[in-house]
């Protein structure tokens, strides 16, 4: 019984913790950067070619 009240108060934390960081991120609006960062290495791949020999 006391590890079964163990684990839920530990899950309990985690699920706490992962809505406090998703509070904070959507407040910081970090998102946008995101989108920037998964459109990088396609302008890598675009500059790259035209040093190629």
């Amino acid at each position: 019984m006391e590890v079964l009240i163990l684990q839920v108060f530990g899950s309990l934390l985690l699920v706490a913790g992962s809505i406090l960081l998703f509070v904070f991120t959507c407040r910081q609006r970090d998102f946008d950067h995101a989108d920037r960062l998964a459109l990088l290495p396609i302008a890598d791949d675009d500059e790259n070619e035209g040093t190629k020999k």
